[in-house]
């Protein structure tokens, strides 16, 4: 799938779209950069949503900042006066590819789009450094996660067996890019 130059401001029109239909409230979409005042804060809230959201084994909360501290990584979340909405961390191992390695949304902030504008912002950055290709596991049974990640272009590759446990199966799903 190919994605025009448009679709960084598509991206700006639905964020401002978010802001108009949170009557009363202001998200804000803000990249974590390790020298801001606010680091520490930041990394709190996301680990104990980390653990609350996901199983122990699959929650980064014990190296969350370790993870971070890796070059090419990032983290953007959402903040909705002042509660941290969600998050979406990234990763590219090369200037060719990248990786979601977390999307996480506050259950009470659910089924508002805020998921949606956390990818799309994911993927303006990936894009903004030319990155040709993002890819990220899923579990098949998260219906409604896997929707998103279809309604934003990607595509499943394989069903990768056991991947979160024994028992749980993952789709590894993609998103090309025709870079210019």
């Amino acid at each position: 799938m190919s994605i025009d130059r448009d679709w960084y401001s598509g991206f700006r029109i639905f964020r401002l779209q978010i802001l108009k239909n949170m009557a009363g409230k202001s998200p804000e979409l803000t990249e974590l950069q390790r020298t801001s005042g606010s680091w520490a804060k930041v990394v709190d809230e996301i680990v104990r949503l980390e653990k609350k959201i996901f199983p122990k084994h699959e929650s980064l909360a014990r190296s969350f900042d370790d993870e971070l501290k890796k070059k090419n990584s990032g983290l953007l979340y959402l903040e909705i006066d002042g509660d941290i909405a969600g998050y979406v961390m990234y990763s590219s191992a090369s200037s060719l590819c990248a990786v979601i390695t977390k999307l996480a949304v506050k259950e009470k902030y659910r089924r508002q789009g805020h998921g949606e504008a956390l990818m799309k912002a994911a993927i303006a950055k990936c894009r903004s450094k030319r990155i040709n290709r993002i890819s990220l596991h899923v579990d098949p049974l998260r219906s409604s996660a896997v929707d998103l990640y279809k309604k934003l272009g990607f595509q499943t590759d394989t069903l990768v067996r056991a991947y979160y446990s024994s028992d749980r199966d993952a789709c590894r799903m993609f998103i090309d890019f025709d870079n210019e």
